[in-house]
């Protein structure tokens, strides 16, 4: 039998509030021949308000139930009380209203918004969670984190102190003599779960039987939430800087600003600082990373690093604008050997460091920028490269005009100020280069014929440039200009065909493309190349107008691009299973405009481009393209890419690239093998992850193999390569990543990192876990916090 009990009203007014109803339900029997009709009920929420607490109704329940009305009620046997995210279960049940006092004696378990807490004997204050319990176990609902105490002083809804307790993540087993993998100890255990944190006072951490020294105090988090503290240490032992150390600290500024502050020990060098700060507002975000060694005892100076990205918002309206935004990037090293030492920072991405300032902005059809770029190039003695021009300052306006009376109508102008090293600047005609400025315009005027089947696109192009410099040329001018005009037709055909291959139906396409191209030649040989560069010879630019990038050169075309390709569509969903294409250029006249050094083309059949991509099913995706000669009968390049993806943390990705040298026609070009992978090993002797955790993806007792190998074949040698190993225990991770990356010809940098993880007690460092997600494409780190779990998932 139960009887619904709810503390502020007295039972006797809740009594007669039942005899009402009663009576309003014999007044009103008709309705029981009404067809029935469903009414929305309250949305169940995970967090009660604090002003809807009181509100809430309280139910007893049990075997017996005896008591005096608005004093107390005694429940025996399966006794249970609920209210709201509460729920109280014990062998006997004693509660006093006018003090909203619960006594439970006997196997009691208490619910209280889904952290579990068991024992013999249980005082609370229902409503405010006041009260004691002793000799309790417990388990929190966000992290899985549990424990014993000898007893716990509850002193609110959201803080409870723990005596003479422990503290664990690891999955509760109940066998004689269990022992967690890793456990915390204290002589106190505080925890706010509003804060989300715990404290432990007199703390030591053991794992796998080896304890800490008694610590005077540690946090730790209750969720998966940001929260200031020590991060995992992470030791590794360098070829360079000898045995490094890893000290990270977490600062949790605010929900929208934290820092973390990365002191690096390293036996060869010192100690390097490092610090990173991010922050998010509503019109502006941005990171700010600083590193700095004082006295490198390598290189017996001081050595520092800095990188910062910017953006910011702001309100165009006072412009008389549609749109304003900013950004600002800061990369600056203090020297060029920074590269080669500290490998792990944003430098190892590039020796050219570009810092930069920009404004972008809008206004009906325009849009444009003005910004000043600069770079710093890290110099190396045994592989020199020319730094690219600065650009102080670059101002564009484009526009863009669709269906203007039929045509496609656009606008591009171009001013920019080129200045660069004089000791760095490329040669011209025999002289380095002079800085200079350059306005650079360009009209298109396209008139496209487009029907579901086919297309026809012609277009015309004005190139106007004009350069003032502040030196002389070879000729002697100070100036120069140029005006190209273009004319271009892309036209296809698109045909459909319904077929089927190995028993899957496709929509096939076949779709034939021809596109001409006629640019009359300029001589453009005394005219400097600030920006400008030879596209790459792939399906992306085989059908443009102009074989260069930038806006030194425009090519001298008379050319026609014929090609072919075919896909195969799933025609439920539309999705792209397959596409293999082929393509070739026939030159009518030489090419005349070169960059300086570069012979012109004179073939009047480019190479073969011959193109595939696979993506049969969402486990297989291949893509291909080979570049072939059909003069000498051989494959000028060719790249082979392949992922198979069955499953999480299952992936191998491999590609195969090869470079013909232009030098010779033997077949000893470039050639390298890259392959990455991350895989469980237990599938290597039947276990395939069916032992899966709680909510927290695969189960413990796991090992994974992780890496990225790029070899090359010509030099039969790993030029870069990252090989390691990751154990899940359930409640604890381990990682050994052995990383050697090249840092010149002849020189590489290796390290060996350590790193140990507590799940749901602390998180992951910086690396080796970043050395991983950098290098293995679609790497997903072990057990990465999901959705908080339901209070309701437990709800009894």
């Amino acid at each position: 039998m139960s009887r619904p009990v709810r503390p502020p009203l007295p039972l006797a007014i809740l009594t007669l509030a039942l005899w009402q109803a009663q009576g309003a339900f014999a007044q009103d029997a008709a309705w029981i021949d009404a067809p029935l009709q469903l009414r929305r009920t309250p949305q169940l929420v995970e967090t009660i308000p604090t002003t809807e607490r009181g509100l809430r109704p309280s139910f007893v329940d049990g075997d017996r139930i005896s008591g005096r009305p608005d004093l107390e009620t005694v429940v025996e046997g399966n006794a249970s009380l609920r209210r709201g995210d509460t729920v109280i279960h014990a062998d006997r049940l004693e509660y006093y209203q006018p003090d909203d006092l619960a006594k439970a004696q006997g196997n009691v378990r208490v619910n209280q918004g889904g952290n579990v807490y068991e024992g013999p004997e249980l005082q609370l204050k229902v409503e405010t969670f006041e009260g004691f319990f002793n000799n309790v176990r417990y388990q929190f609902l966000e992290t899985g984190g549990n424990g014993n105490a000898d007893r716990i002083d509850f002193v609110d809804a959201n803080v409870s102190v723990a005596r003479h307790a422990t503290y664990t993540t690891c999955r509760r087993e109940d066998y004689p003599g269990w022992m967690p993998a890793w456990l915390l100890t204290a002589a106190t255990l505080t925890t706010d779960t509003e804060e989300s944190v715990g404290i432990a006072t007199d703390a030591r951490l053991s794992f796998m039987g080896i304890s800490s020294p008694a610590l005077p105090s540690i946090s730790f988090p209750l969720n998966n939430q940001r929260k200031s503290g020590l991060l995992p240490p992470v030791f590794g032992v360098d070829s360079v800087n000898g045995i490094e150390l890893q000290m990270p600290y977490y600062w949790n500024i605010a929900p929208n600003r934290d820092a973390t502050l990365t002191p690096t020990f390293m036996t060869k060098r010192g100690i390097n600082l490092g610090s990173e700060f991010r922050y998010l507002e509503n019109s502006y975000s941005g990171t700010l990373r600083a590193d700095y060694m004082p006295s490198d005892q390598l290189r017996k100076r001081d050595r520092w690093g800095l990188w910062t990205t910017h953006n910011q918002t702001f309100d165009p309206k006072p412009f008389g604008l549609d749109g304003l935004t900013g950004t600002l990037r800061i990369n600056r090293v203090s020297d060029n050997d920074y590269w080669r030492d500290f490998s792990r920072t944003p430098t190892l991405s590039s020796r050219l460091l570009d810092s930069e300032a920009a404004l972008n902005w809008s206004k009906g059809d325009w849009y444009g920028q003005v910004r000043a770029l600069s770079y710093q190039t890290l110099q190396y003695s045994l592989s020199p490269i020319t730094p690219p021009y600065d650009r102080m300052p670059q101002l564009t306006a484009n526009n863009i005009q669709y269906d203007w009376h039929g045509f496609d109508v656009s606008t591009s102008l171009d001013y920019t100020r080129f200045k660069a090293d004089s000791l760095f600047a490329p040669m011209l005609n025999g002289q380095r280069q002079p800085d200079g400025e350059r306005a650079f315009g360009i009209l298109q005027v396209s008139r496209p014929w487009i029907t579901p089947g086919t297309f026809v696109i012609p277009k015309v192009q004005l190139h106007a440039t004009s350069y003032q410099f502040d030196g002389s040329l070879a000729n002697g001018s100070n100036s120069a200009s140029r005006t190209v005009p273009t004319f271009s037709i892309d036209s296809g055909m698109v045909f459909e065909r319904d077929t089927s291959l190995f028993g899957r139906s496709f929509r096939q396409t076949l779709e034939p493309r021809l596109f001409y191209v006629r640019t009359p030649y300029r001589d453009q040989s005394q005219l400097p190349v600030y920006d400008t560069a030879a596209n790459d010879f792939n399906f992306a630019t085989i059908y443009t107008e102009n074989a260069f990038s930038g806006n030194d050169r425009i090519s001298d075309s008379n050319m026609l691009t014929a090609g072919v390709s075919t896909r195969l569509i799933d025609p439920d969903t539309g999705a792209e299973a397959a596409r293999f294409g082929v393509a070739q250029r026939f030159r009518f006249s030489d090419q005349r405009v070169t960059l300086p050094g570069v012979s012109p083309v004179t073939d009047r059949l480019s190479d073969i481009l011959v193109g595939a991509q696979i993506n049969w099913t969402s486990k297989w995706t291949a893509d291909t393209t080979v570049q072939y000669n059909p003069d000498s009968r051989r494959s000028e390049r060719s790249t082979v890419t392949a992922r198979y993806n069955p499953g999480p943390y299952r992936t191998i990705n491999a590609a195969y690239r090869y470079q013909a040298d232009s030098t010779t026609l033997a077949n000893d070009g470039s050639k390298s093998i890259d392959i990455g992978w991350q895989w469980p090993l237990n599938d290597l002797w039947g276990d395939k992850g069916k032992n899966l955790g709680p909510g927290r993806g695969e189960g413990g007792g796991r090992w994974y193999a992780v890496g990225r190998m790029n070899y090359s074949l010509k030099d039969s040698k790993l030029t870069d390569g990252v090989i390691g190993v990751e154990y899940d225990g359930c409640c604890w991770i381990g990682r050994v990543v052995l990383e050697r990356l090249s840092t010149g010809q002849v020189t590489a940098a290796t390290r060996i990192m350590f790193q140990i993880e507590f799940v749901g007690f602390a998180a992951v460092g910086a690396s080796p876990l970043k050395t991983l997600s950098q290098n293995i494409q679609r790497y997903q780190p072990l057990r990465q916090p999901g959705e908080t779990p339901s209070r309701f998932t437990n709800y009894d």
